[in-house]
């Protein structure tokens, strides 16, 4: 019986082939999404699905005998209920007119809820491992950023410290330059006027003579 075959079997009794379809893939889901996330899915009197961890071990080629290392790995594993031995085994007779596994009593799964309840911890619990995760990519992706980000300011900062400093001295040459020349230039201005009053002296010196030549003649 393929999946096709057990909607078509189960769709009298939920109403129509797409509810029995719907339901055949809600309970698959449910139960490989429980699986997957490690958590132990059971019905009493059915069986129970579970993850099951293999370790690295060496098997042998069947075609050519050959020992090969197979990796760890994990696998999926069914376990038969009692009540399903007991039908296949011929022990118990199917019932004709009830269903062959019955609903199983409040609180006979595992953990003690009802397979709905149990479906919806391990999605829970398989969101908050993703959340979890999301959160510390989030936060190592963010330290990351800052531990660049800083080293770039600092940089930055001292270049452009520096470029200010270059600034400040080429300013500063230009002033130095005009101080000298300020300097070298009053000491000339000085000397010439000590000189003016020389050539006054030279000119009364001059005139003095004259006059006392006309004197004399």
């Amino acid at each position: 019986m393929n999946k096709a075959q057990l909607v078509e079997a189960i769709a009298e009794k939920v109403g129509g082939r797409q509810q029995a379809a719907d339901a055949v893939d809600a309970v698959l889901d449910a139960i490989v999404r429980a699986v997957v996330a490690g958590d132990r899915v059971s019905v009493t009197g059915f069986g129970s699905f579970e993850k099951v961890d293999r370790p690295a071990r060496y098997a042998r080629n069947p075609q050519t005998g050959e020992r090969v290392r197979v990796k760890k790995t994990s696998v999926p594993r069914f376990r038969a209920g009692q009540g399903f031995k007991d039908l296949v085994s011929g022990s118990k007779k199917l019932p004709k007119n009830d269903v062959a596994v019955k609903k199983a009593p409040k609180g006979s799964l595992s953990g003690g809820a009802s397979t709905r309840t149990t479906t919806k911890a391990a999605a829970k619990k398989a969101t908050a491992r993703k959340a979890a995760t999301a959160r510390k990519t989030t936060a190592a992706t963010t330290a990351a950023k800052k531990t660049t980000a800083t080293p770039a300011k600092k940089a930055t900062t001292a270049a452009a410290a520096k470029k200010t400093t270059a600034a400040a001295k080429k300013a500063a040459t230009p002033a130095k330059k005009t101080a000298a020349v300020a300097k070298k230039t009053a000491p000339a201005k000085k000397a010439t006027a000590k000189k003016a009053p020389a050539k006054k002296t030279t000119a009364r010196t001059t005139t003095a003579k004259k006059a006392a030549t006309a004197r004399k003649k």
